[in-house]
């Protein structure tokens, strides 16, 4: 049956996609050292390539492969991890797949390539095992404890004092001194349970998560003289760190972003509101003046 010029269309689009990424899953999967990946991965591009070729057959019609796409994530993946570059690429086909049951009225095995895309190839990625991904936990300590201790100690500092130069400085002291506490307790805490996790490797991630979200925090009271404005850059760059690392593990490990999202923020922002009040008070209380 000859295809409707909107359908055609739409497969074309379709080979496109799956001819893409069959390239960006098997250029990954030549840089992978675990074995099981390597084959998982491959077996999901040999599955694309699979539906390329199904589409071809309606068409009659090769496809080049987008070199961009190719490049860019294959470029997320070295820089943020296999796992991630892979679900945020599927996540960017599903959106393409909204016309897969109108193509289906034309061609049939449109629904079997769908399920095929929703079913088996989900369950493949659900299959990789990421070291890295091991020490997400970690980084969500280090990350959570120093956005709620930091943001709360930042705005009591900063109503309590309103001096930029004293309040960079106390909040550098605390988060220093915080994050080698919390290096050294996820070291003991790691140590003592029964996981694959290395208690150094796990610390170090915990300790550095914990000094880059310092820093990002106190950057503005290092560069601006004015308290106030520098705690709503804080504020706001509290937020937007943790809404970045949330979707980052909402397409890595599948969790809903919109909860653990709402969760942290709120967390680390009802301190920070708790901790202005207190600083209030403590000014007034003791008549500081700085």
């Amino acid at each position: 049956m000859e295809l409707s010029p909107e359908i055609r269309k739409e497969i074309l689009k379709a080979q496109r996609i799956e001819i893409t990424e069959y390239h960006v899953y098997h250029k990954i999967a030549k840089t992978l050292p675990n074995e099981d990946n390597r084959h998982i991965v491959e077996k999901i591009g040999d599955d694309e390539k699979r539906h390329y070729e199904v589409w071809k057959g309606h068409t009659k019609k090769e496809v080049k492969p987008s070199r961009f796409q190719i490049w860019l994530y294959t470029t997320i993946s070295h820089i943020f991890g296999y796992t991630f570059g892979l679900k945020l690429m599927e996540l960017g086909e599903e959106k393409a797949q909204v016309n897969y049951e109108k193509i289906s009225e034309e061609v049939p095995d449109a629904l079997w390539i769908l399920k095929e895309e929703n079913d088996h190839e989900n369950q493949l990625l659900g299959m990789l095992d990421e070291e890295s991904l091991l020490y997400a936990g970690s980084v969500v300590l280090g990350l959570n404890d120093a956005l709620v201790e930091l943001t709360g100690a930042l705005a009591g500092l900063t109503f309590a004092f309103r001096d930029v130069k004293i309040i960079a400085l106390s909040g550098l002291i605390t988060g220093i001194a915080a994050s080698l506490s919390m290096a050294s307790s996820e070291y003991l805490s790691t140590r003592s349970e029964e996981t694959k996790k290395d208690p150094v490797r796990a610390a170090i991630t915990t300790g550095i998560a914990y000094i880059i979200t310092v820093t990002l925090l106190i950057l503005p009271y290092l560069l601006l003289n004015n308290e106030i404005i520098s705690l709503a850059i804080a504020l706001t760059t509290s937020v937007l760190i943790i809404a970045i690392f949330n979707f980052y593990l909402s397409v890595a490990k599948d969790l809903p972003f919109g909860k653990h999202f709402l969760e942290m923020a709120g967390l680390s922002l009802g301190v920070a509101a708790f901790s202005f009040v207190i600083g209030i008070l403590i000014r007034n209380w003791f008549g500081i003046e700085v």
